[in-house]
C-alpha cells in the first residue's frame, strides 16, 4: 500500500515520491495559515512580493473559505484549481527554483553532522541552522505565480489563495518544502541512511583491523610436560564478539531483535568475565533504553532503527526526540553524562565558583550561571557530580540544548573541545 502522510498527500508512484497530491483542505476556522517559523516564512515571501494588498486580502479570504481544490506538488512547482466568481475554476500554479546537486550535498552533510537535526527532521521540524545551510526558504521574488484567469495582478487573488493554502501544508509537513526544492522525503532519508552506512562501515573496518586475540601454538600445547598444573587461562578479549547476520524469513523473529539480543548477551558476558559485575544491573528501564539505542549508530534513519527508537521511546513514555538527545549524552560520557543532562543540581562552593573567572581569563566572559549550568546564547557548560564539565550547544536563543564535545575537568578545556568540533 502506498504510504500516506499526515495531511493525506501521497506519491503517484510506488518508487518515486517527487509528485504528491493533497486533497482540498477544510475551510480555515482561525485567522493564521501557519504556526511554524518556516510556514510563516513562506507567507512573508508571498506578502513581500505582492503589488496589491487588496488582491492579497481577497486571496486570503478565498483560501479561508476553501476555494482551493486538491494541491499537487512537484519539484519547482505547486499547482491547484481555484474557484473564483465564474463557474469554471482557474488553473493556478506557483513556481520556485529547485536546489542544485551541490546545494543538496551541503544540506545532507549539515543534517548528517548533528543527531539533533536528524531527530528534528524525523519529528517534522526544521532547525534554523539546517535551513541556513542552503537557500531552503523562499525570499521575496522567489515565488513566481501563474494563473489562467484574466487578472494581471502580481499575484492574482487565485495565486494568493494557493500560496496561503500551501502554507498550511508546509506547517504540517516540512518535507513538502523539500519536495518543492527538488528532493522527496524518501530520497532525503535514503541519502542520509547511505551516509550513515558509510560511517558505520568505516567503524567496522577499524574494528576488524584491531590486534587479534593471543593464541597458543599447537606444538607448545602438545609438548610433553607435567599435567599437574593447568595452563593459564586465555586473556579476556579486548572486545566482545559480533553476532552472525540474521536473514529475514516469513514467520521468523525480527532480525533486528535477534541481532540486538545476541549483541547484548555478548557485551554483558564480556563485561562480566572481565570485571565480575553486570554492567546493566543498576540501570533503570529508561537508562537501559538509552544505552540500547546508543549502541546503534543509525540514529533512527533506517526502517529497522526507526522502529527501535520508536518502540524504546514509547515503552519508556518518552518521545523519539527525548531519546535521541539522551543517546547523544550517553555517547558523550555514559550514565554520568545522562545524569548531567537530566538532573540540574546546586554544586557546593569550589570548582564551579572558580569556573567563570577561568573562562573570563581565557577571553570567554559572557557565561551566565544557573544552578550547575554556565550558558551563553548558543553554548553551555554543565558541571557534573563527577567533577567534570560537559559541553552543550543550541541554536541561538532556542534553549534546545544538545550534548557536544568531550567532558573535561577544566571548563576551558571542555569549551575548547566544544568549539573545535
Amino acid at each position: 500500500m502506498t504510504p500516506r502522510d499526515r495531511r493525506g498527500g501521497f506519491p503517484q508512484s510506488g518508487h518515486d515520491d517527487r509528485r504528491r497530491t493533497f486533497p482540498a483542505l477544510e475551510p480555515l476556522t482561525g485567522e493564521e495559515f501557519a504556526s511554524s517559523w518556516w510556514g510563516n516564512a513562506w507567507v512573508e515571501a508571498l506578502e513581500d512580493t505582492a503589488l496589491d494588498a487588496a488582491r492579497l486580502a481577497r486571496g486570503r479570504a478565498y483560501a479561508g473559505r476553501g476555494h482551493v481544490d486538491a494541491i499537487t506538488v512537484t519539484p519547482g512547482r505547486v499547482m491547484a484549481y481555484v474557484h473564483g466568481s465564474r463557474p469554471r475554476p482557474y488553473r493556478t500554479e506557483i513556481r520556485l527554483r529547485t536546489l542544485t546537486d551541490d546545494d543538496w550535498d551541503d544540506f545532507l552533510a549539515a543534517a548528517a553532522a548533528r543527531p539533533d537535526h536528524i531527530a528534528a527532521l524525523l519529528d517534522k521540524d526544521v532547525p534554523h541552522g539546517l535551513a541556513a545551510a542552503v537557500d531552503l526558504l523562499p525570499a521575496p521574488g522567489d515565488l513566481i505565480p501563474d494563473c489562467s484567469c484574466p487578472d494581471d495582478g502580481y499575484p492574482c487573488k487565485h495565486a494568493a489563495a494557493l500560496c496561503y493554502q500551501t502554507a498550511r501544508l508546509l506547517d504540517e509537513d516540512p518535507f513538502v518544502l523539500f519536495l518543492m526544492r527538488g528532493m522527496g522525503e524518501r530520497e532525503i532519508l535514503a541519502a542520509l541512511s547511505r551516509r550513515n552506512a558509510t560511517r558505520s562501515a568505516a567503524e567496522r573496518t577499524a574494528a576488524a583491523t584491531a590486534t587479534p586475540m593471543p593464541t597458543v601454538p599447537a606444538h607448545e600445547a602438545l609438548a610433553a610436560r607435567s599435567l599437574l598444573l593447568l595452563p593459564p587461562p586465555f586473556p579476556v578479549p579486548a572486545h566482545p564478539g559480533r553476532p552472525p547476520a540474521y536473514p529475514h524469513s516469513p514467520g521468523a523473529p525480527d532480525p533486528l531483535a535477534l541481532d540486538l539480543l545476541a549483541t547484548e548477551a555478548a557485551a554483558r558476558a564480556h563485561t562480566l568475565l572481565a570485571t565480575g559485575t553486570d554492567p546493566t544491573a543498576e540501570l533503570s528501564p529508561w537508562q537501559d533504553a538509552v544505552r540500547l539505542a546508543a549502541a546503534h549508530p543509525g540514529s533512527g534513519l533506517t526502517a529497522s532503527t526507526r522502529a527501535l527508537y520508536r518502540d524504546l521511546a514509547a515503552a519508556t513514555d518518552h518521545s523519539p526526540t527525548d531519546l535521541a538527545r539522551a543517546v547523544a549524552a550517553w555517547r558523550q560520557g555514559g550514565r554520568a553524562a545522562l545524569d548531567v543532562l537530566e538532573e540540574p543540581w546546586d554544586p557546593p562552593a569550589g570548582p564551579f565558583d572558580r569556573a567563570r573567572p577561568a573562562l573570563i581569563a581565557a577571553d570567554f566572559p559572557h557565561f551566565r550561571p544557573w544552578r550547575n549550568h554556565l550558558s551563553t546564547r548558543s553554548l553551555q557548560l554543565r558541571f557534573g557530580r563527577d567533577g567534570l564539565w560537559y559541553g552543550y550547544e543550541s541554536d541561538p536563543d532556542r534553549e534546545d540544548w544538545w550534548p557536544r564535545g568531550t567532558p573535561d575537568a577544566d571548563p576551558v578545556g571542555a569549551l575548547t573541545a566544544l568549539l573545535d568540533r
